[in-house]
């Protein structure tokens, strides 16, 4: 990936499949060029087909515990995540949201500023369901 598409970036979704482990190597490649180029941008790991580890626990092929650690060593937040069941979805872009006002306020406050929204939170409105691709749900 260019470094054009992160130069600047505040936030980013690094994702892998639970499913997949060499998925997972390459987030600690991704994240290192990441933290290279951008290294105050804040890191969100996001396992994905949560929903498939959900029917069958044999098919995860990366440990939550090995993930976490890494997590927490890179000081990122950590999500799994089913697109196809919408679950921990919100959450992800939520606790993106919320970080990004925290570190707004709390640099506006350093600089003598005021409150940069004058709101005191932010949340994510869901809107209906929707049909993806193939899936109907």
């Amino acid at each position: 990936m260019s470094r054009i598409y992160y130069r600047g970036a505040r936030a980013a979704i690094v994702c892998y499949d639970i499913t997949d482990d060499t998925s997972f190597d390459r987030v600690k490649h991704w994240v290192r060029e990441l933290r290279k180029n951008e290294e105050n941008c804040l890191v969100y790991l996001c396992g994905c087909k949560k929903d498939l580890v959900h029917e069958n626990k044999q098919i995860r092929k990366v440990d939550y515990h090995d993930v976490n650690d890494y997590a927490d060593d890179i000081k990122a937040k950590l999500f799994e995540t089913s697109s196809l069941l919408n679950d921990g979805v919100a959450d992800v872009f939520q606790t993106i949201v919320n970080d990004y006002y925290e570190d707004e306020t709390k640099m506006s406050a350093k600089n003598g500023g005021n409150d940069p929204t004058n709101t005191s939170s932010v949340s994510l409105r869901l809107t209906g369901k929707r049909s993806f691709c193939c899936f109907n749900r």
